[in-house]
């Protein structure tokens, strides 16, 4: 402590402004071209630095989030439960933290964005309780003429590459993350780029809880420049354009095609409503077994 401090009765120091990273693979790398961009409050105040992602870096997300998909889509509905549910009770631990965030990002007073921060951990914890319920809702057995069984059984797509919503930061974001993961699939999001930092803040939670490094890689960044590569990509499954206008919705869609994706296309959404089955059964095949029965054999098959 300095002469003067002292005389003052206290001491002076600067702050730690926090460095936000990206999320890939499980890990917390600054965007390889080196880019920032600035990101302020509602009122045009400077709040932090956040890494402007590259296609290189879209691409390493998608090679994470394939690397991820075996473990994930292969670990048990309940066990992947137990995780989104982690994930809430971490969200819960830090909620201070999340409120100041969603307060600054989208301009609202302290007890609305602790409003949708506690709306946001109830979500995480509604999807957790679907993992181990889904199944049931979007399979079952199929009646047929003949002597087989013949069963329906939900999938996972794949790798999900996701337009966050650009008008809600924290519970948009969760909305459309948790539904992806719970059902077995691993995600690529793209979070609100006026407001990325609750999006890269979450990324600190995934990677303090159970969730596996890759099942959710954050790329903060403009939205035109990241969805291009990633709708192109043949490793990319389906696409979640939610927070694309109307004009990068539809480019991105054409651009689709050609890897013959799902795409879930953007719409008008109340976030804080209930969010029903929807976005759960959005990215799931069907997978269908036949089984002959009595003197046919043990032998089945299915497509």
């Amino acid at each position: 402590m300095s002469e003067m401090s002292e005389r003052n009765g206290r001491s002076e120091r600067l702050s730690v402004l926090k460095t936000y990273k990206l999320f890939i693979g499980g890990k917390f790398p600054r965007s390889e071209s080196g880019r920032v961009y600035e990101v302020t409050d509602s009122k045009g105040g400077w709040l932090a630095n956040a890494p402007l992602a590259s296609r290189k870096d879209a691409r390493d997300a998608v090679v994470a989030a394939r690397k991820a998909f075996g473990g994930w889509s292969g670990a048990t509905a309940y066990n992947r439960g137990q995780v989104l549910y982690r994930v809430a009770e971490m969200l819960e631990g830090r909620r201070d933290q999340f409120t100041a965030e969603v307060a600054a990002a989208s301009g609202l007073s302290k007890s609305k964005a602790a409003a949708q921060v506690d709306a946001a951990v109830d979500r995480w914890v509604w999807y957790a309780g679907w993992t181990d319920k889904i199944a049931q809702v979007a399979g079952g057995a199929n009646p047929v003429a003949g002597p087989f069984f013949n069963l329906s059984t939900p999938e996972p797509t794949g790798v999900v590459a996701v337009l966050a919503p650009q008008d809600s930061a924290f519970l948009g974001l969760v909305s459309v993350i948790a539904p992806v993961i719970a059902t077995g699939n691993t995600v690529v999001v793209v979070p609100s780029e006026k407001a990325p930092l609750p999006a890269l803040s979450l990324a600190e939670v995934l990677a303090t809880s159970d969730v596996p490094g890759g099942v959710v890689n954050v790329l903060s960044g403009r939205a035109a420049e990241l969805g291009a590569p990633l709708a192109a990509h043949s490793d990319v499954n389906a696409l979640d354009l939610t927070g694309a206008d109307g004009e990068l919705a539809r480019e991105l869609e054409v651009s689709a095609a050609d890897t013959l994706k799902r795409v879930l296309r953007p719409r008008a959404q109340d976030w804080s409503a209930d969010q029903g089955t929807g976005r759960l059964l959005a990215f799931l095949e069907t997978k269908t077994v036949w089984h002959p029965t009595g003197s046919l054999g043990a032998a089945g098959s299915s497509y």
